[in-house]
């Protein structure tokens, strides 16, 4: 906003700069030339009076000038003057271009901040006891949906979590995720344990991408971390597909990396092969914080190519949130990740980031007594 503001005095910058030439050259030096250069620089700064008024007070300054120096004839003079009123004409026709280009914009965001919300609706704050958190960066602005997907969903077998990340970009990436999720939200009902549910997903991908044909059907692929909370909440089971690994958090912000007990390849490959799974099980006791979230964040790198890495970066964050405040909740949680990863790219998004955290809140006196010590 500061730098919008700022922009906007480029015109009359223009302007003092075309004066300041004038009057430090030769009387046959014109600076109608430069003059001109302001109401097109006003055209996608300024509002339509703004540019109007930067034309008019262009050749107002022209005029005065070349009174001054006395030649405010035909060639220096009214030529001139007429054509400071052309191009104030232009830079009005120029901005409202800009303004339809802009409106049009607007419109494809709206229309995609609401297919985003059809195709990957925010989970629920809380789940029970769970609370959740979700956050969706995509990597460029005009393009709000991407390939990355969470899923949250209370079963009749508890609350059952996904996310991943599929193979390729734009449409074709978003109709996978929404096969992705339709075959999630089927088979978490149906399915007794993680290894039905993750069979299920497995057959439902190779299914669609046999309708979908072409190399989608041979190197179609969806990397999952896929998540069940035992009843409780005392333990969490993770089944890894190809998948960064998610990091949990204790109540006292230590990061512990949840590698999977044995590598297995992405969802949608079983066409290749037969793999093996295990269903890794984890303690979850209170104050537990998981956090999930795709390879544009483990793959964010800095200027000299080094990979950001949550699990240092995180306590480091957590442990000065909680020095200069109540213990961050799982949405803030996400937050300083965000900001954090933004500051070690140097601002620059460099792939999608879907985020989930799941939290199971400490009982408030365990809070109170586990807070770090300075």
């Amino acid at each position: 906003m500061v730098q919008q503001r700022r922009a906007q005095w480029i015109p009359v910058g223009v302007i003092v700069l075309a004066v300041v030439i004038d009057l430090a050259t030769p009387t046959d030096v014109s600076s109608a030339p430069l003059l001109m250069a302001a109401p097109v620089a006003a055209a996608p700064l300024l509002s339509l009076p703004g540019i109007i008024a930067t034309g008019g007070l262009s050749m107002a300054v022209h005029a005065v000038l070349a009174w001054v120096d006395g030649t405010f004839g035909w060639k220096q003079g009214v030529a001139n003057q007429l054509t400071l009123l052309a191009v104030t004409v232009l830079a009005v026709l120029i901005h409202r271009t800009l303004e339809g280009q802009s409106a049009r914009t607007r419109r494809a965001r709206q229309v995609a901040a609401v297919a985003q919300a059809a195709v990957l609706p925010r989970p629920p704050s809380r789940l029970g006891d769970l609370r959740i958190a979700a956050r969706y960066i995509p990597a460029e602005d005009e393009a709000m949906i991407g390939g990355d997907l969470y899923v949250v969903q209370e079963t009749p077998h508890g609350v059952r979590v996904m996310v991943g990340d599929v193979r390729g970009k734009g449409l074709g990436a978003v109709s996978a995720v929404c096969a992705d999720l339709g075959a999630f939200r089927y088979a978490a009902d149906e399915a007794e344990d993680l290894p039905r549910l993750v069979t299920a997903l497995e057959g439902a991908l190779l299914r669609e991408g046999g309708r979908r044909g072409g190399q989608e059907q041979d190197e179609g692929f969806t990397t999952a971390l896929i998540v069940e909370f035992a009843a409780g909440l005392d333990a969490v089971r993770i089944v890894n597909r190809g998948h960064p690994p998610p990091v949990l958090l204790d109540a006292r912000g230590t990061a512990t990396v949840l590698e999977p007990s044995q590598e297995s390849p992405p969802l949608g490959m079983a066409a290749l092969g037969t793999w093996s799974f295990p269903v890794d099980t984890y303690p979850f006791p209170p104050g537990s914080t998981l956090l999930c979230y795709t390879d544009g964040v483990t793959e964010a790198r800095d200027e000299t190519g080094v990979f950001y890495d949550a699990a240092v970066r995180l306590p480091q964050l957590l442990r000065h949130r909680s020095l200069v405040g109540d213990p961050p909740t799982p949405g803030q949680i996400l937050q300083l990740l965000i900001e954090d990863v933004g500051r070690h790219t140097g601002g620059r998004v460099q792939d999608d980031q879907a985020l989930l955290a799941l939290h199971r809140p400490a009982p408030k006196a365990e809070r109170v007594s586990r807070r770090p010590r300075v």
